[in-house]
């Protein structure tokens, strides 16, 4: 039986939400939709920003880096796996050597890179194909038992497709978190090293990624932590029209709500104000604490 409260990692380490877990995103990318800037960033540069990063989420207190080395928005160039490989190489070995408690995660769909990584010290695996796009990516996840992301819509991401089709999407969620779970264990893979991503923005429109977070707690009821990465999304801009670039508060009152329904992991871009976000909705949640105590004196005068 598992443990829904715990999400297993590779070497045997554990990590546990408390009651809530920061993923926060390295892009390691010219081209990411948040923060490409049209040239690779450093990797001095990219050192820097993750041991900034690093820190936030160690300061939060439950937390971990998501790096990834080829962007995965519409439209976006191939990158080759030798190139994926060299860009997290450094950064990577420098953070595990420098951080040896730290968790690390690495974004990417590709079986070389991924297995490359593990063995260099990572501690799970952001897939947002499901194996779709590499399916050697299964053998590599059997073979090193990491934590995986399990998210759904990546085959109709990376085919173009912009929409579910389902009456009910989280229904459809449900059926295939089911089924690729049961993949994944048969193939090597126990189910408490998954957590669950609804895959907000992939293979969905806009009105389907809604559904799905209005009903996104409903997938616990297959016992493990569910993931949510919806920071600074396209469907923000389809509800609000809002630029990338001003999608931040949007972002935090969303991840609040997600966090009030019991969402566990939050992969975001900015780790400092997603701490303080989720330090407001634990504060609001712990036992003890009377809604009807007194509010604190107002100093203003």
């Amino acid at each position: 039986m598992t443990d829904n409260n715990v999400w297993m990692l590779a070497r045997g380490r554990a990590l546990r939400p408390a009651p809530f877990c920061i993923a926060a995103i390295l892009n390691l990318t010219p081209d990411s939709f948040s923060d490409g800037i049209g040239a690779l960033p450093p990797a001095a540069a990219s050192l820097d920003r993750a041991r900034h990063l690093l820190d936030a989420v160690e300061a939060f207190g439950c937390g971990m880096l998501d790096m990834g080395a080829e962007s995965t928005r519409p439209g976006s160039a191939p990158v080759a796996p030798e190139e994926e490989s060299a860009r997290l190489r450094p950064v990577l070995k420098a953070l595990r050597k420098e951080r040896p408690d730290a968790l690390l995660s690495i974004d990417t769909c590709r079986a070389g890179v991924a297995a490359e990584a593990l063995s260099l010290g990572a501690d799970a695996i952001n897939d947002v194909s499901a194996c779709s796009r590499d399916p050697e990516l299964t053998d590599v996840l059997a073979q090193f038992k990491p934590g995986y992301v399990l998210t759904h819509g990546g085959r109709e991401h990376f085919a173009g497709i912009m929409r579910m089709g389902e009456e009910n999407p989280v229904d459809a969620l449900l059926r295939f978190f089911e089924r690729e779970m049961a993949r994944l264990s048969r193939a090597g893979l126990p189910e408490e090293h998954i957590v669950l991503d609804p895959g907000i923005g992939f293979g969905k429109s806009c009105g389907e990624n809604w559904r799905i977070l209005g009903g996104m707690e409903r997938l616990s009821v297959l016992g493990r932590p569910l993931y949510a990465g919806i920071s600074k999304k396209s469907l923000f801009g389809g509800l609000l029209g809002l630029p990338v670039e001003e999608r931040g508060t949007a972002t935090q009152v969303t991840t609040a709500l997600l966090a009030g329904r019991g969402i566990a992991i939050h992969r975001v871009h900015d780790a400092e104000r997603t701490a303080q976000t989720l330090a407001i909705v634990r504060a609001m949640q712990a036992k003890g604490v009377s809604p009807n105590s007194s509010p604190a004196p107002d100093s203003r005068r």
